[in-house]
């Protein structure tokens, strides 16, 4: 497996776990097909560059933990400091 393939399977499933488990959205077929296509991609491009297709692939990751992905749905990093505050608004 590419060194890419873990940052960016996580990127799914964070996106699918804060989505669908965490703040109730319907589930969406497309960020698990997404999610693969994005692994053969940098699965393809660590062939040429592996620290450009890794880095990358961490950099997405952290983006994604301080992003909202869908304006309706918290970031990953704000449904946890919601939790931590223990559910207060």
């Amino acid at each position: 497996m590419a060194r890419s393939t873990g940052p960016i399977l996580a990127i799914g499933g964070i996106t699918l776990a804060n989505n669908v488990l965490l703040n109730g959205e319907p589930f969406d077929w497309r960020v698990p097909v997404a999610t693969g296509l994005a692994a053969g991609l940098f699965a393809l491009v660590e062939k040429a560059s592996t620290e450009l297709a890794v880095g990358l692939a961490y950099v997405a990751l952290v983006t994604l933990l301080f992003t909202r992905m869908n304006p309706r749905v918290p970031s990953p990093a704000e449904t946890l400091l919601k939790w931590w505050e223990g559910g207060k608004k």
